[in-house]
C-alpha cells in the first residue's frame, strides 16, 4: 500500500497487558476506513497524491461544490478531507477504501498530528512554569510577571520574550509512537504514550518519517567506534 497516512480521531487513554504481565499505557484511535475522493498523477496535476475522507457528515451541511467533487467519486461525502503526498503513481481510484490494517501493523512507528487542548488566556506560572513570587503578608506580586526587560539602554522587551498569553489550540506533532496493537475490525489503533487533543479531536496518523533507533543498536555503534 502506497499510502502512509490516515485520519481518525482520539478515542480514550486505557492499558493493555503483555504476555509477560507489563502494563502498557496506551491512547486509543479510532483510525479510519478513508474513502478516496480524488487521485492525482505526474500527468495530470504533477505530482502523485491522493485525497482521503473521513468521518460521517449530514448532507445538508455539505457544500454544493463538496457533493460534486464527492460525486465523482461515487462516494457519500465525508466530514474531513485531505491529501496525502506518494512517492508513486497511486495504485487506487477515485472511491475506494483504505482500512487501517492497509497501512499499520503492530509494532510500528507512528508520527500522530493534532490539536493541543484549548488553556484560554493563561499566566506566566501556568504556562510556561515560572515560579511564584513570595507569599508573605502584604507581598502584591504572587503571581504577576516580574521584569520583562533588561537595563534602561535596551529601552524594549525583546521578541519571543516569554509572557502570558494564549494557551494551547496549537497543531503539534508527537514523533515515534510505537503501535501496540492493531484492531482491523474495530478500526482501532493502539499507541503506546500521549496524543494530543481531547477525547474526540480529529488527528492525523502517519507512519513516522524518523524511526527512533533502538537503545541495542546505538550501543552497538558506540562499541564499533
Amino acid at each position: 500500500m502506497s499510502v502512509k497516512l490516515l485520519l481518525g480521531k482520539k478515542r480514550e487513554m486505557s492499558q493493555i497487558f503483555n504476555e509477560d504481565g507489563t502494563v502498557i499505557p496506551v491512547t486509543i484511535l479510532e483510525v479510519g476506513p478513508c474513502t478516496v475522493a480524488q487521485v492525482k498523477t505526474d500527468e495530470t496535476d504533477g505530482y502523485n497524491a491522493v485525497q482521503l475522507g473521513f468521518g460521517d457528515i449530514k448532507l445538508t451541511r455539505v457544500s454544493k461544490p463538496l457533493k460534486g467533487h464527492w460525486k465523482k467519486a461515487e462516494s457519500e461525502p465525508r466530514r474531513r478531507l485531505k491529501e496525502a503526498r506518494l512517492d508513486a503513481a497511486p495504485e487506487l481510484k477515485a472511491g475506494d477504501v483504505v482500512k487501517i490494517g492497509d497501512v499499520f501493523a503492530d509494532g510500528d512507528f507512528v508520527d500522530v498530528i493534532g490539536k493541543t487542548k484549548g488553556r484560554g488566556f493563561q499566566g506566566g506560572i501556568k504556562r510556561h512554569g515560572f515560579n511564584s513570587g513570595p507569599r508573605a503578608h502584604g507581598t502584591k506580586n504572587t503571581r504577576e510577571m516580574g521584569s520583562t526587560g533588561a537595563a534602561t539602554t535596551m529601552a524594549r522587551v525583546l521578541k519571543g520574550t516569554r509572557m502570558p498569553g494564549q494557551m494551547g489550540n496549537k497543531r503539534i506533532t508527537v514523533r515515534n509512537l510505537k503501535v501496540a496493537r492493531v484492531d482491523g475490525e474495530n478500526n482501532l489503533l493502539y499507541v503506546a504514550g500521549a496524543v494530543p487533543g481531547f477525547n474526540g479531536a480529529e488527528i492525523v496518523v502517519r507512519k513516522a518519517k524518523a524511526k527512533r533507533q533502538a537503545k541495542a543498536d546505538r550501543a552497538l555503534r558506540k562499541g564499533k567506534q
